[in-house]
């Protein structure tokens, strides 16, 4: 049995960087033509004082807390309060609809939500239970306005936490049903050490730029946990709407970036600019995650702009688990090898490790000994859960080969999960969208071949008998499902079918249509 010690994010990180050097910069938000410059004093006095103002509205260790922000400068000294009470944050996209967000509070039990404006209206006239709703940058009848960076609140340290104790809830899509409730302890954030060191390799002097939004846990590895782990500042872009690579270019050459992390998606669009009209002066590191990146976008941006885009692999249920570290000889197209402390293998469906160059799944051995960073269960779902283990490893769910070197290659995914632009998207909500209009018969979800995004949602749809196919009815089924759940989710490919391929038993075959979609798609020089 593992000691169980005392550990706080809040107080051992922040408030230890606090005292070591309170001048350190922490925190670079973009404001204009100049950025604005909060110390890790200043987090962890604002974070101090924002746990009292919670403390006293009520919220208490082990609440669950629903919180939407977005890129907002609040997200992070009202992080910093929750993680100080002992608190279960609930990070949100504020792409979520009022379904998406109704679920998420109900299924979690959630006593509080600490939103923006403009997701407080989307719960407005809705019958919800909150303890607690309070609204960040504006106000709105009926929610309690918090500002953390002006309060006259008293400093509170927090109560005492163990490292088994509960500190965050990720929703993850999974292949069946609503998204899973992923919890995590305070070793969590401890363990996102191994993400900044092993992989992004920041250190004190580094400012380091996630363009991911606060709602997905890739904020966790690098735009909270991960940098101030180590002491590097934090850059907070201002960037909204549709992703636009000349923004993404202005802001990497004319502020003091020096390490810059991004999905896939945004390298693929970034190379197709002119890169040689464009100077940075203190970039040093670059990496991507949230799915494979192509060599032919490693290879240009390397020649044009001078670095290694180095992928790193993990989950939501994780930290980095396999990554291309700085120094370490690159294979473009690899996953790279395994982050310390993790025995990482490919393995068998009896939970057998394979040789070189047999595909099987990834996975992490977890006995004797549990590797740092392991998510603890899917809430209210054990056999989920359990589905995740065979013999002594978790598997991840997603398929690779290991090389003579030890290098890992992604091979895709063990189930139907679609990644586009590095969202994580289950096909059943797609699915259950689609088949709530009335023309609706049937809708099986797949991914088919993107050259920007990687993956798209398609969806293959049977319509009820007297319907017939047309672009308008495409477009109706495709704005149904925009408005009903994010919109990252909806399919931008819709294929009129008359049956679905399905089992003996009537379960509908996913894996046969994706098959088909990606043959017809990919090229046969692709494949090699």
């Amino acid at each position: 049995m593992t000691q169980d010690n005392m550990w706080n994010f809040g107080r051992d990180v922040i408030d230890q960087h606090a005292q070591d050097n309170p001048n350190a910069p922490a925190l670079y938000l973009m404001d204009g033509d100049e950025d604005r410059v909060l110390s890790f004093g200043d987090i962890a006095r604002f974070s101090g004082q924002t746990a009292d103002w919670l403390r006293q509205k009520g919220i208490e260790k082990g609440d669950r807390v629903l919180v939407v922000l977005g890129k907002t400068p609040e997200f992070w000294p009202i992080m910093v309060a929750l993680n100080k009470l002992g608190a279960v944050a609930m990070p949100g996209t504020t792409q979520l609809t009022q379904k998406d967000l109704l679920y998420r509070l109900e299924a979690s039990q959630a006593v509080s939500a600490i939103v923006l404006p403009e997701v407080a209206d989307k719960l407005q006239g809705v019958d919800i239970h909150l303890t607690h709703a309070i609204v960040v940058a504006g106000e709105r009848p009926g929610w309690t306005a918090l500002d953390p960076y002006h309060l006259d609140n008293p400093v509170f340290d927090g109560y005492p936490t163990f490292e088994s104790d509960p500190t965050l809830i990720y929703f993850t899509s999974g292949t069946t049903g609503y998204p899973k409730m992923v919890l995590h302890n305070q070793k969590y954030p401890k363990a996102h050490r191994i993400t900044a060191e092993y992989w992004i390799g920041v250190k004190p002097d580094d400012i380091h730029w996630n363009v991911s939004d606060t709602g997905w846990a890739k904020a966790a590895w690098s735009s909270l946990f991960g940098p101030w782990m180590v002491g590097s500042a934090i850059f907070v872009d201002t960037m909204t709407g549709k992703f636009d690579p000349h923004e993404f270019l202005h802001i990497l050459s004319t502020h003091p970036i020096t390490s810059v992390c991004a999905p896939p998606t945004v390298y693929r669009l970034v190379v197709k600019e002119d890169l040689t009209q464009w100077k940075f002066p203190h970039l040093r590191k670059v990496v991507s995650a949230g799915e494979p990146l192509n060599p032919e976008v490693i290879q240009i941006f390397r020649q044009t702009v001078g670095f290694d885009i180095r992928d790193g692999y993990g989950q939501t249920e994780t930290v980095l688990l396999i990554g291309n570290a700085p120094g370490q000889s690159i294979k473009p197209g690899s996953m790279g090898r395994p982050a310390p402390e993790f025995d990482m293998a490919v393995i068998d469906s009896k939970g057998t490790p394979l040789s070189p160059g047999q595909e099987g799944d990834i996975a992490i051995k977890v006995r004797p000994i549990r590797p740092p960073g392991l998510f603890e269960k899917y809430v209210n779902d054990e056999e989920e859960t359990q589905k995740r283990f065979v013999g002594d490893y978790y598997i991840t769910g997603d398929r690779a080969v290991i090389d003579n070197d030890g290098y890992f290659w992604f091979v895709g995914r063990a189930d139907d999960v679609i990644i586009s632009s590095g969202y994580r998207i289950g096909p059943f909500e797609v699915e259950s969208l689609l088949v709530e209009r009335p023309e609706v018969l049937e809708a099986a979800v797949v991914s088919s071949p993107d050259p920007d995004r990687g993956e798209i949602v398609k969806a293959f749809v049977v319509l009820k008998p007297g319907i017939e196919p047309n672009p308008a009815l495409a477009e109706t089924l495709q704005n149904h499902v925009k408005t009903q759940s994010a919109p990252y989710k909806y399919p931008r490919a819709i294929e009129f079918v008359k049956d679905l391929p399905k089992t003996v038993s009537g379960k509908i075959r996913r894996v046969e249509l994706r098959q088909q979609e990606w043959e017809k798609h990919t090229k046969p020089s692709d494949l090699s």
